[in-house]
């Protein structure tokens, strides 16, 4: 018993010391255009989750800015060498999350990534649903995974390209599983056409 609340005690404190400390931007021998640009789409990202605390915010705004430089630098200095590339995205590819957990709680982190990628996450599964009425929850729930996968792999892309390219090489993988599955995609789409224009 002694172990446990010692162990509260000490987790309690480490999370009070951290959201006391401030998270640096990595701004340093950046072009300042750029920085300003990037600060002000990660406090967008932040506006939206409506955070009370400032110090919280504004770190959280940090760490989002400091991925953004950090997928520069990546990008940046391996253009010629796409697997060194990739090797590095996947070396710090969990960091974003295990900096945000600190201050957000995991439907916070979503919406983070979400903000990271257009929220085409939420906007493809729910066209998708709007589509196929009749899809089955173990339909629903494995393109919902399948979604989720390829937004990991957007949050790390270049830019708006990179990031849309990765939802729609997804959307063709599920295309292609729910008709394997026997649905008539053309038709379902046709239908759904249908649907939106009498509304």
């Amino acid at each position: 018993m002694k172990k446990t609340v010692l162990f509260v005690a000490l987790l309690w404190l480490y999370t009070l010391t951290a959201s006391a400390q401030l998270v640096p931007l990595d701004a340093d021998g950046r072009d300042s255009a750029y920085v300003e640009n990037i600060v002000n789409r990660s406090q967008k990202i932040v506006d939206g989750l409506q955070l009370d605390d400032k110090k919280t915010a504004r770190n959280v705004r940090n760490i989002i800015a400091n991925r953004y430089f950090l997928l520069n630098d990546i990008h940046e200095a391996n253009k010629d060498n796409h697997d060194k590339r990739d090797a590095e995205l996947y070396k710090h590819h969990f960091e974003l999350a295990s900096a945000l957990a600190l201050y957000l709680n995991d439907e916070q982190i979503d919406a983070v990534k979400d903000g990271m990628t257009f929220g085409r996450l939420k906007r493809d599964y729910q066209a998708t649903q709007d589509m196929i009425p009749s899809l089955s929850d173990f339909e629903k729930q494995q393109i919902l995974i399948w979604l989720k996968e390829a937004r990991e792999f957007a949050m790390d892309a270049a830019d708006s390209k990179g990031k849309h390219f990765w939802f729609d090489k997804y959307r063709g993988r599920t295309n292609n599983w729910l008709s394997s599955r026997g649905y008539d995609l053309k038709k379902e789409r046709d239908e759904w056409m249908k649907r939106t224009n009498k509304q």
